[in-house]
C-alpha cells in the first residue's frame, strides 16, 4: 500500500535581497494511511513550509513529494487543509463556509449540502448553520474549519496549528474533540503545532525538525492508548514521552 504521504530528500531555497536562503534540507517523511503524525520544530524552522510543500501550495527546489503513491504537482482534492485561522468568508452563513469547497470542486449540490449538514452535527455546530462567523466564538469558528476541510472526504488532513490562537480550555476541549473526529473518520493526519503535550497527546509519531535550515532530526513512536483523556496528560508514560522531546527545545 501506498504512503499517504512521502517527501524524499526535499530540500527548498528562496531568494531574499540578501541572497537565497534555505528553508529546509534533506527533508525524509512518510505517514501510513490513517496514521496521525505530529511534526515539531522550533519557530522559523520550516514546519509551515513542510505542510505548504504537502498541500501543493509551494514546489520543491529538490528532491520529490509523493500522495498516495502519485507525484505533488499542484493542490489535490484528495488533501484538507486547516490553517491557524479558520479564514471564514463573513458574509457568508456557516453552512455555506462549509459548502465552499463543493462549489469550487464543482461537487453535486444537494449531496454536498447533505454531508455538511452531517459534518456541522459532527463537530457539535448543526444548530449554528444559519449563523453567520462573527456570532461565533474563536473555537466554533475552527471547528467551521474542520469541518469545511472534510466536506469533500479527502484522504488527508494538513494542519497548521489550528489550535494556536485559542484560549487554555477552548484549545484543550478542540483537541479532544480531533482525536474524537479522527477516530471516526481515520484519515491520514500531518498535524503542525509548537505544543509538546498536543503533539504527544494527539499523534501516533512525533517528527522533530532542527533549526533552519529544517530537516528531520528526530522520530518518537506514542504508544499511549487510545482513546486518550485529560487524565492521560498526568500519566508517568505521557510525561517521560514530552521529556524525551523537551531535551530537543531546552536552550531555547
Amino acid at each position: 500500500m501506498s504512503a499517504a504521504l512521502a517527501l524524499h530528500d526535499v530540500g527548498l531555497t528562496y531568494a531574499t535581497r540578501r541572497g537565497e536562503i534555505q528553508a529546509l534540507a534533506a527533508v525524509e517523511l512518510t505517514i501510513r494511511p490513517g496514521e496521525f503524525v505530529a511534526l515539531l520544530g522550533p519557530s522559523g524552522c520550516g514546519k509551515s513550509t513542510v505542510l505548504k510543500l504537502a498541500a501543493g501550495l509551494l514546489a520543491a527546489s529538490s528532491g520529490h513529494i509523493e500522495l498516495a503513491g502519485g507525484a505533488v504537482n499542484g493542490p489535490s482534492p484528495h488533501t484538507g487543509v486547516v490553517f491557524q485561522k479558520p479564514n471564514l468568508l463573513p458574509w457568508k452563513t456557516v453552512l455555506d463556509n462549509v459548502l465552499l469547497p463543493a462549489r469550487t470542486l464543482g461537487l453535486p449540490s444537494q449531496p454536498s449540502v447533505e454531508r455538511a449538514r452531517q459534518l456541522l452535527e459532527l463537530v457539535g455546530l448543526a444548530a449554528f448553520a444559519d449563523d453567520y462567523p462573527f456570532e461565533l466564538s474563536g473555537g466554533m469558528q475552527q471547528r467551521v474549519g474542520i469541518a469545511r476541510m472534510l466536506l469533500h472526504d479527502p484522504d488527508l488532513l494538513l494542519m497548521d496549528e489550528p489550535f494556536a490562537a485559542l484560549d487554555a480550555l477552548s484549545r484543550e476541549s478542540l483537541t479532544l474533540e480531533l482525536q474524537r473526529i479522527w477516530s471516526q473518520q481515520r484519515k491520514s493526519v500531518l498535524f503542525i503545532t509548537h505544543s509538546i503535550q498536543e503533539a504527544v497527546f494527539l499523534a501516533d509519531r512525533v517528527l522533530v525538525m532542527s533549526a533552519r535550515p529544517g530537516r528531520i532530526i528526530d522520530e518518537l513512536l506514542i504508544p499511549l492508548a487510545r482513546p486518550r483523556t485529560l487524565d492521560t496528560l498526568a500519566q508517568p508514560d505521557f510525561t517521560a514521552l514530552c521529556q524525551h522531546l523537551r531535551r530537543h527545545f531546552s536552550h531555547e
